[in-house]
């Protein structure tokens, strides 16, 4: 009988990050591809900014004119398509808006992790691009994922227990995503919790807090995770939570890396198996 050649494997979703560079590969863009890989989509790249940053901080930042990153954004679109995209550090007013408008003419799910400080507390966001933020990008999301820093910068709201979660949640779900993530990991106690509501549904997510201080890059992936778990089909609350157990481990094998702060370990699930 004639030999039938096996059908080739389905390509992995494509997902797309619009992010900074990490140049010590802990967080940013080299985050966001580790964790796509580890979670079976093939990762691309939108790079807004290149900055010069190490385990003990950041010490320089440059923003990318707005035409290389709309350039970036349309020649992988057009071509190839999307299935997600996860925005991170955008540093400027002007390219939040650029990245806004590319992301409205989309039909993919959008996770936006509205970075403005590093895990050092270095300013990743300029302060005039607040609005852009709250008016331009928020209203794009189908899940917006801000820590409590973020939370306070954005809505004015301090969050100082948990009972304080939910009135963040609606306070960003205003600006117009979808679903908000209020991500409560620097709370005190022994479980990192996060509220996880579209408004109507609400969605606790605990997990035990690692006494692990090489916690570099979180962010960045959890909304790729998110991001990866919604090109795979999931719903939000499903993809929510996949992904919190995901950094959950990548957190309790987060490793010394230079002499400050570590990163997460992206590629925890393939070596404990």
């Amino acid at each position: 009988m004639p030999h039938t050649p096996a059908a080739p494997p389905p390509s992995p979703p494509p997902v797309l990050t619009v992010a900074g560079s990490d140049s010590g590969g802990g967080a940013g863009i080299q985050a966001d591809l580790k964790t796509m890989l580890a979670l079976g989509v093939h990762g691309m790249s939108v790079l807004t900014a290149v900055t010069a940053q190490n385990s003990r901080g950041v010490q320089g930042s440059w923003e990318l004119p707005a035409a290389a990153v709309t350039a970036q954004f349309r020649s992988v679109v057009d071509d190839i398509g999307v299935a997600a995209v996860k925005t991170g550090m955008l540093a400027s007013a002007e390219l939040v808006e650029t990245v806004a408008g590319l992301l409205a003419g989309l039909s993919a799910p959008v996770v936006v992790d509205p970075v403005g400080l590093s895990k050092h507390g270095d300013p990743l966001l300029a302060a005039e691009a607040l609005d852009a933020v709250r008016g331009a990008l928020l209203p794009t999301a189908t899940v917006a994922t801000p820590n409590l820093d973020e939370v306070a910068g954005l809505t004015g709201i301090t969050v100082s227990q948990e009972a304080d979660l939910r009135r963040a949640a609606d306070a960003i779900l205003a600006f117009g995503p979808r679903w908000a993530l209020i991500k409560g990991g620097h709370l005190p106690g022994p479980y990192a919790v996060d509220l996880l509501t579209d408004g109507t549904r609400e969605h606790w997510l605990r997990a035990p807090r690692h006494g692990n201080r090489h916690t570099h890059g979180t962010g960045c992936t959890l909304a790729s995770a998110i991001a990866a778990r919604l090109a795979l089909g999931d719903e939000v609350p499903r993809a929510v939570e996949a992904a919190k157990e995901y950094v959950t481990g990548a957190i309790a094998a987060g490793f010394p890396l230079g002499g400050g702060i570590g990163p997460v370990d992206h590629g925890w699930a393939g070596r404990s198996r």
